[in-house]
């Protein structure tokens, strides 16, 4: 991360709020998930629905019920200033997602014409699989999270300054304001977990705003590596 590193697999271990509303365990776990996903969209400029950002426990159970299956929580959203530009999110049922899932999902991608989408993983991918992603890549953008990696929302914690991602716009008004070329800003890694939870792609600049005792806020940037 830009500024605080946290390893994935601690992430559980973050304070939260408590889950209430009479779930079970594994339904528990997919609600903070399903909040986190909520979030991530809505901060990377998606239409998200009132329902969907304002789910609670309980709306959470009369949706999907009281065990609810990973496939029934599948999510197609689009751009707030582009309806073209659409997400879906698939959750996983299987533990470790191999070829066939991914074959799955890309058909149905390219019967309804979207290239991007997130696949939430139980517990990981296999290594083909991972491979197929890559060798599909010029067609189809596929970012994976295993479940462990939402139950939090990183960009809640309070060790987490404000990322806030630039439109090609305001990068390009950067640059000229300070006279910079894109190379001399400072990096982040297209791994780092904030550029992915934006899903940061090659030459996004982020700005990052912390407070200052001395300043009121200390602002810098980053462009991320790639992605």
């Amino acid at each position: 991360m830009a500024d605080v590193m946290m390893d994935t697999d601690d992430s559980a271990a973050i304070a939260a709020p408590t889950v209430r509303g009479g779930l079970n365990p594994d339904a528990a776990r997919l609600f903070r998930v399903y909040r986190t996903i909520s979030n991530m969209l809505n901060s990377r400029g998606y239409m998200v629905p009132k329902e969907m950002r304002d789910m609670t426990p309980m709306s959470f159970k009369a949706r999907f019920g009281e065990h609810p299956g990973r496939e029934s929580l599948t999510i197609l959203v689009e751009k707030a200033d582009d309806e073209t530009n659409q997400l879906f999110v698939f959750f996983s049922e299987e533990e470790k997602v191999g070829v066939r899932p991914i074959k799955v999902i890309t058909d149905r991608m390219r019967a309804e014409g979207v290239t991007n989408a997130i696949m939430v993983l139980r517990v990981d991918i296999t290594p083909f699989a991972k491979s197929a992603l890559s060798e599909m890549s010029d067609s189809f953008r596929i970012e994976h999270f295993k479940e462990v990696e939402l139950l939090v929302d990183i960009t809640q914690h309070q060790l987490v300054p404000v990322h806030q991602v630039l439109t090609q716009t305001e990068k390009s008004e950067l640059l000229k304001r300070y006279r910079l070329k894109e190379t001399q800003l400072p990096r982040i890694q297209p791994n780092d977990p904030v550029a992915r939870y934006y899903g940061m792609k090659r030459g996004q600049v982020v700005k990052i705003i912390r407070p200052s005792e001395t300043a009121g806020r200390y602002v810098t940037y980053r462009v991320c590596l790639g992605g």
